[in-house]
């Protein structure tokens, strides 16, 4: 039997308006926070909360064979483990998580991370589009295969509630559940990003990183700036010295060898291509405010940057009393939380070593530093794609989005693919996902696209079914 693409589509759209939205909608109300921003998350219950959803709503779909446990080793986040029989013995692996990232300011008037608010196509609330879309996008693609008789490889669903603290818990469940899993040909992630919403986007790349808390003391306490500024030096002024033997503080460059790595040629075209694509709106999408500009003007170049070169955030601080509070105080010493981008093929561990030694050897003025890992993580770079993936994945974008599939890699970062390819080498990957233009994972005022998310659902069942013929 041949699979009838407007059937499939009408199928998925209907399950996602009747069933999954109204479960998403409620999802977001959890404020069910990854265990690295809520240690308490076993006293809180919300993670349970989340997970005991998910579950029912699994479980009421009713997949013919279907194996569903929660699975829960001690002290660690539980997983959502699904066996979904097929019509062979080879196995494709779907991967989404459950877990959110905290609440951040900045949200619109009348919007806010635990509030759901359905504004037209976008779905508004913390973890709608990262990453529980995720879990209905699975079942309902493999549904809408059986609901026309195709039919497709063993399908396992992993739904893990770890990811956005690194996903430190995964590679036990990975472990615990091998000879559950067996070896995949085909792996789906559902966590990435998209370019636009206009067509399928397929990740070849993802980041890696590394961060920490550095924490500068010059003092043993505050003291009247205007008593000791001249003498004593700003623990700010030291921060900005150090900052600098990260990256140019004029162009935000890193040459650290160990934080950098060379880009393959077919990534940089695969890069021109999308840049022809995306036209300035790889960085419009950005909310600058009036008058700003992004660091260079070469779109080539900014993807580029985003996706293999390394790039130093600041994402926290401590000792700067609000602006409100400020006395004119030389304050004793300043703490910054250090978010350190690394290209996909870089090592995380030499590059965090790396970081402490650059930071600590030869203090300005003899002042206490520290640096204080507590991030480390490789990123991936993705196989070659076989001939008839390749086709699949053009293929379904041209039939549900109505414009062939663009591939670029991806600036975020997720553990888990790190560690399936070392684990499978073998495998085929499909990352791909719904995070586009202003979706603002992360952030404030994130939002689900929906109807990416149904045509993405839709994608992922033909591909499905593409695997079967192939194999």
């Amino acid at each position: 039997m041949s699979l009838n693409s407007a059937k499939l589509a009408e199928y998925c759209f209907k399950n996602w308006d009747e069933s999954a939205l109204p479960e998403l909608i409620e999802y977001i109300r959890i404020p069910n926070k990854s265990p690295m921003f809520d240690p308490d998350w076993q006293t809180h219950g919300y993670m349970d909360q989340a997970v005991q959803q998910f579950e029912h709503w699994c479980r009421t779909r009713k997949i013919p064979g279907m194996q569903l446990d929660v699975v829960r080793l001690p002290g660690r986040t539980p997983l959502i483990y699904m066996d979904i029989p097929g019509d062979s013995d080879q196995t494709i692996l779907l991967y989404g998580h459950l877990d959110k990232q905290p609440e951040m300011t900045g949200w619109r008037d009348g919007l806010g991370p635990w509030q759901p608010v359905l504004d037209g196509d976008r779905l508004y609330g913390r973890g709608g589009a990262d990453d529980g879309y995720a879990t209905f996008a699975s079942l309902i693609s493999i549904m809408a295969l059986k609901e026309q008789g195709i039919p497709h490889a063993r399908c396992v669903v992993i739904i893990e509630a770890c990811e956005e603290s690194g996903s430190y818990d995964l590679p036990f469940y990975i472990d615990a559940l091998a000879d559950r899993i067996g070896k995949p040909e085909l792996v789906i992630c559902l966590d990435s990003g998209c370019g636009n919403y206009d067509q399928l986007w397929c990740t070849t790349s993802l980041r890696g990183l590394i961060g920490g808390e550095l924490k500068i003391e010059i003092l043993d306490e505050g003291v009247h700036s205007g008593d000791a500024s001249g003498i004593v030096p700003s623990s700010f002024r030291i921060l900005r010295q150090l900052l600098n033997r990260i990256d140019d503080c004029n162009s935000g460059w890193v040459s650290t060898l160990e934080f950098t790595t060379d880009i393959p040629e077919k990534r940089v075209e695969q890069a021109i291509t999308a840049a022809a694509v995306l036209g300035d709106s790889v960085y419009t999408k950005f909310p600058f405010v009036t008058g700003a500009q992004p660091v260079i003007n070469d779109t080539t170049e900014l993807i580029l940057n985003r996706t293999w070169r390394p790039a130093l955030s600041i994402t926290g601080a401590d000792g700067l009393p609000a602006i409100a509070n400020a006395g004119n105080v030389l304050r004793a010493g300043t703490s910054v939380k250090i978010s350190l981008r690394l290209p996909p093929t870089a090592d995380a561990q030499i590059a965090s070593q790396k970081l402490k030694s650059l930071l600590e050897h030869d203090s300005p003025y003899g002042a206490r530093i520290q640096f204080t890992p507590d991030w480390s993580a490789s990123g991936w770079h993705a196989p070659d794609l076989q001939p008839w993936l390749e086709r699949a994945i053009d293929q379904a974008s041209l039939n549900f989005f109505g414009n062939g599939a663009v591939y670029m890699g991806e600036g975020g970062t997720i553990p888990f693919m790190g560690m399936l390819g070392e684990k499978f080498p073998d495998a085929q990957f499909l990352i791909t996902g719904v995070l586009g233009p202003r979706s603002n994972a992360h952030g404030p005022n994130e939002f689900l696209h929906l109807p990416t998310a149904k045509k993405l659902t839709c994608c992922v069942a033909e591909i499905i079914a593409q695997h079967y013929m192939n194999k």
